[in-house]
């Protein structure tokens, strides 16, 4: 019997289904590809720079196509969705028995920072007005965190920013409400009063002025500044303090100190320059240079090795400055340049209890007028400086945390519609952002990693606009004491 035939697959099957195959494949790397290009991160992938501050336009060379695709697809869509959803082991609950402290006065202003929304609320509609003035969108709800992406932001305070708000909602679980908020990420307050005033916009920065509507938040440095090799604020607040101790105030230099970068088309820095002269104006004034120092380690720049000086400086830039922390933290006697700009915690500072008010109409004679003075009252001084670092120790990050509820809180009881996530935003967990990061950024998110609170928030008081009143006329009358202050105007104020 002839053997039977077998079937034979005709020759073009196989070349077929490979093609097939490299195409399929050539499909799907396209789409992944093109679903890449168009996904925006919190690093700031895909995003162009604010343009009411313009900035060089971040650059990812460091990663290939192919690999950035990747990293993008993975951390924003897969991380959040497939995470480990276990409670943390250092879940504590509040303690039944825990009485919670009363907040720090200046938390009171987080009710006159709301108070133009407190009559009508805020809609949908404020949000929709805000958001040409915003560079994301946060919304939570149900605990989770949603971010929707318009311009991107300097190095990386937009994921700093987000992270503090992820760790605020791990440290206080299910007590965060929902909430609905847009976000500029730059120094100067946009939402001006006298423009606005028949529908102020609520937007959230990092500073506000009396001029403006624009709501104060703390800003992305507390959770650390990776690319100034700056900590995160417990423990740069520890080194600066560590530092200060180095020296007795008999020891530090006397004379007013300045560090920094005047190059920021600043007024005040400009003029500041001129007072280089520790004869005439009792002044040494440093300009930095941050490219010298990257390239240098940033040795140079420590923070904890600047407080070798009795009087140091803070001068405000382009707008608002984050460096005024850093300095009142040196515990010596702060000169304080009268500032247009306020952060969230600033307002606790009081002229001549926490630092010494400098006219920004005369400088110079100003600052020599200070350091004159303070050497003839060197005890009071140096109270005043330690006053000063005592504020600065109180804020520790329990206090920052809670200010942020407070804020949060307050703000979300004026909402007159329920937050949705919108269609164009993305979840955002510490997973997603720690997947993002660089070493040294993934270094500092390790370092401030929050876990649930075994207390309460502080207590929050009531409002008290005399007490605002108060502290502004005070603030005015300390000002106008120190213009142009000469001896006879010192032994007044005596």
């Amino acid at each position: 019997m002839a053997p039977r035939a077998t079937a034979r697959s005709p020759s073009y099957i196989l070349p077929s289904v490979v093609a097939l195959s490299l195409l399929s494949l050539v499909v799907v790397v396209y789409k992944v590809d093109d679903l890449a290009t168009q996904t925006k991160t919190l690093a700031g992938h895909n995003l162009d720079p604010t343009p009411w501050h313009l900035f060089p336009p971040k650059t990812f060379s460091d990663e290939t196509l192919h690999d950035r695709a990747y990293k993008l697809i993975h951390c924003s869509y897969l991380v959040c969705r497939y995470r480990n959803n276990d409670i943390p082991e250092r879940r504590r609950p509040p303690s039944s028995s825990a009485k919670a402290p009363k907040c720090p006065n200046f938390f009171r202003w987080i009710h006159h920072d709301l108070e133009p929304w407190a009559r009508n609320r805020i809609s949908a509609a404020h949000l929709e007005a805000a958001k040409q003035y915003a560079a994301f969108r946060v919304v939570i709800v149900g605990g989770k965190l949603y971010v929707d992406l318009y311009w991107a932001c300097v190095q990386s305070r937009a994921m700093f920013t987000i992270w503090g708000l992820l760790q605020l909602l791990a440290r206080y679980p299910d007590r965060v409400p929902d909430v609905d908020i847009m976000f500029d990420c730059m120094d100067k307050p946009i939402i001006n009063r006298t423009e606005h005033e028949s529908m102020p916009l609520p937007l959230f920065r990092y500073c506000t002025d009396e001029d403006h509507f624009d709501i104060p938040f703390p800003d992305w440095s507390f959770w650390g500044w990776p690319e100034l090799h700056i900590y995160p604020w417990n423990e740069q607040f520890r080194k600066i303090k560590r530092g200060s101790k180095e020296r007795s105030w008999r020891k530090k230099e006397p004379f007013a100190y300045w560090k920094g970068n005047p190059d920021v088309s600043s007024p005040v820095r400009t003029e500041l320059l001129n007072c280089n002269d520790t004869k005439m104006w009792k002044a040494q004034i440093m300009r930095q240079d941050w490219e010298a120092e990257a390239r240098a380690g940033y040795e140079q720049s420590k923070l904890s090795n600047q407080c070798n000086h009795r009087y140091k400086i803070y001068a405000e830039g382009y707008a608002w400055s984050v460096s005024l922390k850093y300095i009142v933290s040196c515990g010596s006697l702060t000169l304080i340049i009268t500032p247009q700009y306020e952060d969230f915690f600033s307002r606790g500072l009081i002229p001549r209890v926490n630092y010494w008010p400098i006219s920004p109409n005369a400088i110079c004679p100003s600052i020599k007028s200070a350091v004159d003075w303070a050497h003839g009252h060197q005890s009071e001084a140096k109270e005043i400086g330690q006053r000063g670092q005592d504020f600065m120790e109180r804020l520790s990050m329990d206090r920052v945390y809670d200010y942020m509820f407070h804020l949060i809180t307050e703000y979300s009881k004026l909402l007159d519609f329920k937050p949705v996530s919108p269609d164009s935003a993305l979840e955002v967990c510490a997973e997603s952002l720690i997947c993002l990061a660089d070493p040294k950024q993934r270094q500092f998110f390790e370092k401030t990693t929050a876990y649930p609170s075994a207390s309460p928030p502080c207590t929050l008081q009531s409002a008290d606009s005399n007490l605002i009143k108060r502290w502004r006329q005070k603030n005015k009358e300390m000002m106008e004491a120190v213009e142009d202050m000469n001896p006879k105007e010192r032994r007044r104020l005596n």
